[in-house]
């Protein structure tokens, strides 16, 4: 038999070696594609290295409602993160530099605000020529953590769409938290006040044209430590260690993308079922003034946070206390 096996394996080398002599040289600054013998078996490598999940059965996503509390509203939830928008004094809900533009904006393929028969376009005064990261940042981040949130509402200010890994008081990780990975730079920052100086560096507007003193909710260390400890008790400190039943393997999912910012109280409960449930997922700023709002608009006909798209299942959606029973239907085990 070992003869056979031998004599086996010497043909399939030499079959391989005159397979690869007929191959045509291709020049080193040539682009080209690994050539892929067993498609079928990579193929099957790849699935099982994603995890596979799926929309509950006959799952509809709901209609949007903009600006309602609906009957899936928790009242209680709602009113405690309002609070917490209070206590910082709503840091993050405008890019830095925002402005009014027009109170009578004449294109509908484009976002305004409607409060009758006004039409409010803003933006940002001192954005514009700012530098975006090309790649996407990666902030390793715990939900309830105030030196966390502080940087949160930073990359809502630069209007900065960047992904999160959540991490847990038992996450053992290579820096404390939070630490951010930028790749644009190639390098790591850890630490709330050294982060907060790379993205202004980086990704800041020339600091001539805005005073600093509208960054103070941030920058006065003290204050904006305490009252996002109060801010995150209100809410009973949320993210702090990973919700009982959550999918073992939701660490390695896709990202889910979520459109919204820090503040908003629409989109808190679903940006802490995101942590809880240890699901990486990518922010997209859509502070006001931000010009992701008009991307919202193209994509989906309206402006409306929170909303979710979730390449694991493929599922689109508005709706925040939807959207939370949703994660808990998908990313949570059955046991």
């Amino acid at each position: 038999m070992a003869p056979l096996l031998r004599s086996l394996l010497i043909s399939i080398a030499s079959s391989c070696a005159l397979v690869h002599s007929l191959l045509p040289t291709v020049p080193p600054t040539t682009k080209t594609r690994s050539l892929n013998l067993f498609p079928d078996l990579f193929s099957k490598q790849q699935q099982q290295q994603q995890p596979r999940v799926q929309a509950p059965l006959n799952f509809v996503p709901p209609e949007p409602q903009p600006l309602t509390i609906t009957e899936g509203t928790d009242l209680k939830e709602f009113a405690t993160a309002s609070a917490g928008l209070v206590f910082r004094l709503a840091t993050g809900a405008f890019v830095l530099g925002w402005r009014v533009d027009t109170l009578f904006f004449d294109d509908e393929s484009r976002y305004a605000l409607k409060l009758g028969p006004i039409r409010l376009r803003d933006s940002s005064s001192v954005l514009n020529d700012s530098t975006k990261p090309s790649s996407t940042l990666v902030l390793y981040d715990m939900e309830s953590s105030p030196s966390c949130k502080r940087v949160r509402e930073m990359l809502n200010l630069l209007d900065i769409t960047y992904e999160v890994r959540p991490c847990f008081e038992d996450t053992v990780t290579d820096y404390p938290v939070p630490f951010i990975v930028d790749p644009n730079v190639d390098s790591t920052i850890v630490g709330d006040d050294d982060i907060i100086s790379h993205l202004l560096e980086k990704y800041g507007p020339n600091p001539d044209l805005f005073d600093r003193k509208a960054l103070w909710p941030i920058e006065f260390r003290s204050f904006a430590l305490a009252t996002a400890q109060i801010a995150a008790q209100l809410r009973g400190n949320p993210g702090r260690t990973q919700q009982q039943n959550a999918r073992p393997d939701n660490v390695s999912m896709k990202p889910i993308e979520l459109w919204g910012y820090e503040c908003s109280p629409f989109v808190r409960p679903v940006k802490e079922k995101l942590a809880e449930l240890g699901l990486p997922h990518r922010i997209v700023s859509c502070s006001r003034g931000s010009k992701n709002r008009d991307t919202m608009v193209a994509r989906t006909g309206r402006f409306q946070v929170p909303f979710i798209v979730d390449e694991n299942t493929g599922i689109e959606m508005f709706e925040g206390p939807e959207i939370v029973d949703y994660l808990e239907a998908v990313y949570t085990t059955k046991e």
